[in-house]
């Protein structure tokens, strides 16, 4: 396996420049001990030397010349062109056996799962999740993809997706170098998760640092990521490790897996208005948000999954985390009281 190419998701020495923002955040975690699924990680420079060995950067540059922020059928046209172009496009035969093997080890390790095994397709781009660029949900994710031609078809795709409409014009608003972006995938084991959501650290409405806000969904998050479902939300003093606030919402839709993806899918009768999480999940959860928080130094956003465990399990057992970003706005007066602060340590603890 080329190391240039193919790297184990936690690997402590990667770089933003080689598996982009989301990758780097992810690999940083496992190194400290937090609960993020295996994987691994499609390099920036197994997408450069695809874009090199097909010609494609000539094609974008083509496609993106003479577009207009302010004329949205120019973004659009530049991103189908570009799109169509990827789709034609061969991947390398020495990515592609890299990927082969990279699979083939990560599913041979999870013998107790079916197989082929099912993993989630995520984009990482080299402008995406840092401290002072808000880019979440500006490149795609595949979930559920198994089998080795689906996730070669999912790698083309997230590649493609660098050049949506929406993430050339952030580029182009945010004047970051359009030649300079390159994209990373992070291929992960998909948890068969009975709920998931969103928390973060800090209250994102009123901005209170004191405060920690979980939204919780049945299912795979992608529903509440899109806005589809109207999550639980809960709210947890984390000085005082109490929840002190819960919003149970009438939750209509859920994300479910099928044999070749995910679909929306009606929430049964019996568990629309059920709490999703109980208070000694949530508090449990928290914990995570908190560790996470203490680990980067600032307020989080946090995409967690939750499965259901035995009942002798650790409190935490059931909980994974599959991305963690800054959080780049928050209201100005969210200060912590320092009696508050030095109660945490700079760095998680181990599991």
């Amino acid at each position: 396996m080329n190391s240039t190419t193919i790297i184990p998701l936690g690997d402590a020495h990667v770089t933003l420049d080689q598996v982009g923002g989301k990758g780097l955040s992810l690999a940083r975690m496992i190194a400290a001990g937090l609960p993020v699924p295996d994987g691994f990680q499609v390099t920036t420079a197994a997408y450069r030397a695809f874009v090199a060995a097909q010609g494609l950067q000539d094609v974008i540059r083509g496609a993106l010349d003479g577009v207009d922020v302010a004329r949205p059928a120019t973004l659009d046209a530049a991103s189908a062109a570009i799109a169509a172009a990827f789709e034609r496009a061969v991947i390398p035969a020495d990515t592609r056996a890299d990927l082969i093997a990279a699979y083939d080890r990560l599913d041979r390790a999870r013998t107790a799962a079916p197989r082929p095994l099912a993993v989630a397709v995520r984009s990482s781009a080299t402008a995406e999740d840092l401290p002072d660029a808000s880019f979440a949900g500006q490149q795609d994710t595949y979930l559920n993809i198994r089998g080795i031609e689906a996730l070669v078809a999912s790698v083309r795709k997230c590649w493609a997706s660098l050049w949506t409409a929406r993430a050339i014009a952030y580029r182009l608003k945010n004047q970051i170098d359009q030649d300079s972006v390159a994209l990373a995938v992070v291929v992960q084991e998909l948890v068969p998760a009975e709920a998931a959501g969103i928390l973060f650290t800090a209250n994102p409405l009123n901005g209170a640092r004191h405060e920690l806000v979980i939204n919780a969904a049945w299912g795979l998050g992608e529903a509440v990521v899109s806005g589809a479902v109207t999550p639980d939300t809960y709210i947890v003093d984390k000085q005082r490790a109490r929840v002190t606030g819960r919003t149970i919402a009438d939750k209509l839709v859920m994300t479910v897996r099928t044999e070749t993806g995910t679909r929306e899918e009606v929430v049964p009768a019996a568990r629309r208005q059920r709490a999703v999480l109980s208070d000694p999940a949530v508090l449990a959860l928290s914990r995570l948000g908190q560790r996470i928080e203490s680990f980067y130094g600032r307020p989080m956003d946090v995409e967690w999954t939750w499965t259901s465990t035995p009942a002798d399990a650790a409190a935490e057992a059931g909980f994974a985390i599959v991305q963690a970003r800054p959080i780049t706005v928050l209201p100005p007066d969210w200060s912590l009281p320092s009696t508050a602060a030095a109660a945490w340590p700079s760095t998680p603890p181990a599991r």
